[in-house]
Formats: structure tokens, sequence, C-alpha cells
């Protein structure tokens, strides 16, 4: 069984026309798992508002205030990041949900989970909102996991570098961070050699891969070095930051992964996790609607060991020959700090 989340019935964050962070994708990411085939192995997880304790494991309180006050004034923050008084308890609900099936998966009410809310959150650092969200859902998961013992990997294979988890985490021994993206991309971060603080050296991974990379080189880039460092560290939960705009349809990045490969990075992730459980998947960009129903429906499928590929994997791209110069680079900066 999969439990999902979602705030799509409650979501009064407003975008203007022709932003492409819209209601409309919540709406297409559940149309997904109805057009996987998935309806009758759905577990609807329950509503709840994210506490101001749970916030603040990640974000300071002074900053949560800042951002509230900022959606009742409907300002707009960097990104651009459009608010609407609605925006402030609608971010509640998402950042709610990653605790909701948290609860879920405890109780045994199904094997994986995934998150389909809006705002998303991995740029949201934890003191500024920015790149379309306003609070970090995923980094709220993995700060609450963590307090209570877990060990959390967060796998981000949005387009975009996850830069706001990477900064909750960057000196945190308790959470390992991999983020895959397009070098280059806004917010101009992610480069291989930011490996994480001195008091969790090595636990922050990142590989940038060039415009125009397919889904060979994804695979590769989880077989040589993503799987090892998740191997070592040996997490007990694994969250992902789940972005689908890395298909080739999507307007906001440049590369050229399909349906498919989206299907293979969740059962690669699934894998990582004991007995394949303790898996949630997050919503993160994703701007193509068509792709994005897709996608979702192919990720969600592989989550349960079930096969939709409404697009077969993509091979060919640019990027494998950079992998080894990633991997030679990141060694020797770790052994220059060592």
């Amino acid at each position: 069984m999969l439990l999902v989340a979602s705030n799509d019935t409650e979501d009064r964050h407003e975008t203007w026309a022709g932003h492409p962070e819209r209601r409309a994708r919540t709406r297409a990411a559940l149309d997904g798992l109805v057009e996987a085939g998935l309806h009758d192995a759905i577990v609807s997880a329950p509503r709840r508002e994210a506490t101001r304790a749970e916030l603040e494991l990640v974000h300071p309180g002074d900053h949560l205030d800042r951002v509230e006050a900022a959606c009742r004034a409907s300002v707009e923050l960097e990104g651009p990041t459009a608010t609407v008084p609605g925006s402030w308890p609608t971010a509640l609900l998402a950042a709610g949900a990653g605790l909701a099936v948290i609860e879920g998966l405890d109780a045994g009410v199904a094997d994986a989970a995934l998150v389909l809310v809006r705002p998303p959150g991995h740029h949201a650092t934890p003191d500024k909102a920015m790149g379309f969200c306003l609070l970090n859902n995923v980094a709220v998961a993995a700060a609450l996991l963590a307090t209570r013992g877990e060990r959390v990997a967060v796998i981000d294979w949005d387009v975009h570098h996850g830069n706001g988890t990477q900064a909750a985490f960057w000196d945190d021994p308790r959470v390992l961070f991999v983020s895959m993206h397009q070098r280059g991309l806004y917010p101009n971060s992610g480069y291989v050699d930011e490996v994480g603080g001195p008091s969790a050296r090595g636990l922050t991974l990142n590989l940038p891969v060039p415009a125009g990379a397919t889904g060979d080189v994804l695979s590769e880039a989880m077989a040589t070095t993503v799987t090892p460092a998740v191997e070592a560290f040996a997490p007990t939960w694994v969250l992902v930051s789940a972005g689908f705009d890395g298909h080739r349809s999507d307007p906001l990045a440049d590369l050229d992964l399909s349906a498919g490969d989206f299907a293979d990075l969740a059962a690669t992730v699934r894998s990582y996790a004991p007995s394949g459980g303790r898996t949630v998947l997050f919503l993160e960009g994703g701007y193509d609607l068509d792709a994005l129903r897709l996608s979702v429906g192919a990720a969600a499928a592989a989550l349960l060991g079930e096969r939709f590929r409404p697009e077969g994997a993509t091979a060919g791209g640019p990027g494998i020959e950079a992998l080894a110069f990633l991997r030679r680079r990141r060694d020797e900066v770790l052994e220059a700090s060592s």
C-alpha cells in the first residue's frame, strides 16, 4: 500500500497568471496515481498542520514570524516566490503532510509514502524563503526523525539544487544529503566541493550534471557514487525531494529525462531503506503538467514494485564522462580537509 498526503482541497496559495508553480500541479500529480492504476493501493493520510515546535526544528521562530507576516501582506519573496494570506496556512499543511505520513508508516498502514503538496520546500533555507518555497517540508520531516534517533538520508533529484536542505543539515551528522541536479541553474549552488561542515564532513554529496543529460547518467551516478555513500551511512529512513522538472518537456530546465527514468530512480531509492519501507517521496518541482502526471505515476508505481512506464528510459546524453571527474574532485576535497 502507498500512503499519500496532499493539501490540494485546502490549497489557498495563489500565484499570478503564468507563474509555473500553480494549483494545477498537485491535481496533475494526483491524476498520475489514477493513470498508473494505483487507486486501489492508495491510503490517504490525514491532513494536519506542522506545529510551531516542529517547524522550529529547522526554521528559527523570528524567521517564521517574518514569513507569516509576508504572507499576510502578500509580499513577493525571492524566487519569484508569490504569497497571499492563504499561503501561510497552506504552507503549514504542506509541512505537516510529511509528518503525517511518517506517523502512518510508523503505524504500519502502508509500505511507502508520497507527499503531493505545494508550495514545495527544498529551496527554503532555515532563515530564508525563496525559489517558490516558504517552508522546507522535507527538512522538517528529516529533522523530526533525527531528533528521535533515526539516521536519515535525503536524496534530492530535483533539477535544481536543494540549497535549503543542504543548509539545514550542513553540519549535522544525523543526516546524509545527496543532490543530483543540472549544473549552472538556480540557485547557483551545489558544487561537488560542497561536502559538509566539520561535524558532518562527507555527508553532503553534490553531483551536478550538464544540460542534456539523460537517464543513464543519473543511473550511473546512483550506482557508482550515491549507492556506496548511502550504504556507508546506513540510513533508517529515506526521504526524497522528488522534483520532476528534469523531464525533457519541463520549461524551466534542460535535462532530457522521461517518466521511465523517474521510475528507475524511485526503485533505486526504495532499495535504500530497511526492507524497502520508511521511504517517503516529497513533490518538489515539475512544471509541465502532462510530464508531471506521467512521471509521478511512474515513480509511485515503482515504489510499490508495480510497472507503469508510459515512456521508456533515456540514454545517450552528455555527462557520464564527467562523473569520474566529480568523484575524483570530491575525494580530493575530503582528503585535503581530513
